[in-house]
């Protein structure tokens, strides 16, 4: 495989890209597991070669299901190509890290957050790196059609001066799914921001560049260890400001994201599911485009496409570690 872009050196064995099948192992076998499953599926030039759960009767109903080994500790996976790290949030930089040390798997593949403070995640890097082994940061919603159609626009300058955003991530988590023993959790959550609207952080990150000031206001209403909502302003360093507004709270199913964008030659309204249709659009000398797309669950499509950029080794679509850090570090500001 080749490597990522920034990446420490590392040998690679040449080649065609497309030489072989692609092995991975997914290790965390809870509740996103089936959406990489599905993504992994949907793309030609990946196998699923190894699962591992640290529950062994769940490790080894995931194995027998897929019909490959399964394991309880991560240290003994065989040498895939890549370890899909899918645990709970709080325990990205260990895991990742480790799995970087003691196996001999060159790609470690983290699903969000990837840590929820930004000192974790200095270390997490810098251990990866001295390792020689590549960190992949899953921040799936940047192959959303329509997010990547809208970034395209702003870098273009269609749309001229950016003015303002409003975003927000308005969603439903019962008390069935805070029973899971680290949700809700200070040590393994992180809160809203982390658990459930990291990706619409660094979807501002991508559209607007690093954050220079912010104000924001969060409440544990019910009575968790952190916020389950949060509302905060922000101003970025291109002069864009805005604000984001997330919770869990919404009564029995989750409502909608949406992203408002007012700017000098147009307004731009998505939302949806998971920002899936355009639901307004005014833009000088544009029609609407025809990108609306159906979903048939709550996380989007953007799975696929990231797998499809690890058949193809595509790693410059992957997000920088500066936008990985520069997240990371607005969200622990707003979380604690």
């Amino acid at each position: 495989m080749n490597q990522p872009e920034n990446a420490s050196p590392k040998p690679t064995s040449g080649g065609d890209k497309q030489e072989r099948v692609k092995t991975i192992a997914l290790v965390g076998c809870g509740r996103i597991m089936n959406r990489h499953i599905e993504a992994i599926s949907a793309n030609p030039g990946l196998e699923i070669a190894a699962v591992c759960d640290i529950k062994k009767e769940r490790a080894a109903e995931t194995g027998q299901r897929l019909d490959v080994p399964w394991y309880t500790d991560y240290r003994q996976l065989p040498p895939v190509d890549i370890a899909a790290v899918l645990t709970p949030s709080g325990l990205h930089p260990q895991h990742t890290a480790e799995i970087a040390e003691e196996t001999n798997i060159p790609y470690v593949l983290c699903e969000k957050p990837l840590s929820l403070t930004v000192r974790e995640a200095h270390a997490m890097f810098s251990r990866i790196d001295q390792a020689g082994k590549f960190l992949l940061p899953v921040y799936q919603n940047r192959y959303n059609p329509l997010i990547k159609h809208t970034k395209e626009m702003i870098d273009s300058g269609r749309l001229g001066t950016i003015h303002q955003f409003i975003s927000n991530v308005l969603w439903n988590r019962n008390d069935e799914y805070f029973q899971i023993d680290w949700h809700g959790t200070c040590e393994l959550d992180g809160g809203v921001l982390f658990t459930q609207a990291s990706h619409y952080v660094d979807m501002l990150h991508y559209f607007f560049g690093e954050v220079a000031e912010h104000k924001g206001i969060g409440g544990s209403l019910r009575g968790l260890e952190v916020f389950d909502s949060v509302a905060a302003t922000m101003r970025f360093r291109n002069g864009v400001v805005g604000t984001i507004n997330a919770t869990v709270n919404v009564y029995e199913k989750n409502y909608c994201t949406e992203f408002t964008l007012i700017a000098e030659k147009g307004t731009v309204r998505l939302a949806g599911v998971n920002l899936n249709k355009i639901d307004f659009w005014n833009v000088e000398g544009e029609e609407k485009p025809n990108i609306d797309f159906e979903l048939d669950h709550l996380y989007g499509k953007g799975h696929n496409t990231l797998y499809r950029y690890i058949a193809e080794e595509n790693w410059e679509m992957f997000p920088s570690r500066k936008d990985v850090l520069s997240g990371i570090r607005l969200m622990e500001m707003l979380s604690y």
